[in-house]
């Protein structure tokens, strides 16, 4: 079975979060496990340098990433793909590993450590998101590439 993570810094996302990701985990239950997996924010309070702050974050992310998994990290370096290349890219993605870790960074963004880490760097759009936001629209897009290789009418 596919397994999904989200590894995303912050933690206690709003109920609106929780209750959307819930939402897409449940409608993906049947083809894959999906979690997420929240790490610590830096502590801002402190006065250090953004780049302290994503080392500090990078650190924890780090010891969460599966060697055996394929690793997209979300930066705005990345790539924009469309929904029928994301499901493109899982398709095969499936034929290499059954793996799955998208990297949400925090405030300050992903350090270079874990976007050169990473298999794949995707960028969801030209915009800013809040990155709470960002795990729901990710688990969207994730159920809509399987249903979309399901051939499932889900995607119109």
């Amino acid at each position: 079975m596919l397994k999904v993570d989200l590894v995303a810094v912050g933690t206690r996302p709003p109920p609106w979060v929780v209750q959307g990701i819930e939402q897409y985990s449940l409608r993906m239950k049947r083809d894959c496990r999906f979690q997420i997996l929240e790490i610590k924010t830096s502590d801002r309070k402190k006065k250090k340098s953004i780049a302290v702050h994503q080392e500090e974050e990078a650190s924890l992310l780090g010891s969460h990433l599966n060697p055996g998994a394929r690793v997209i990290a979300m930066d705005s370096r990345g790539k924009i793909w469309s929904t029928e290349q994301l499901a493109g890219k899982v398709e095969v993605w499936s034929q290499q590993t059954n793996h799955f870790q998208f990297v949400i960074g925090g405030p300050d963004g992903l350090s270079d450590v874990i976007v050169n880490r990473a298999d794949e760097i995707w960028s969801l759009s030209n915009l800013t998101f809040p990155h709470f936001l960002v795990r729901v629209l990710l688990a969207e897009q994730i159920y809509r590439a399987l249903m979309l290789n399901a051939n499932h009418p889900y995607h119109k």
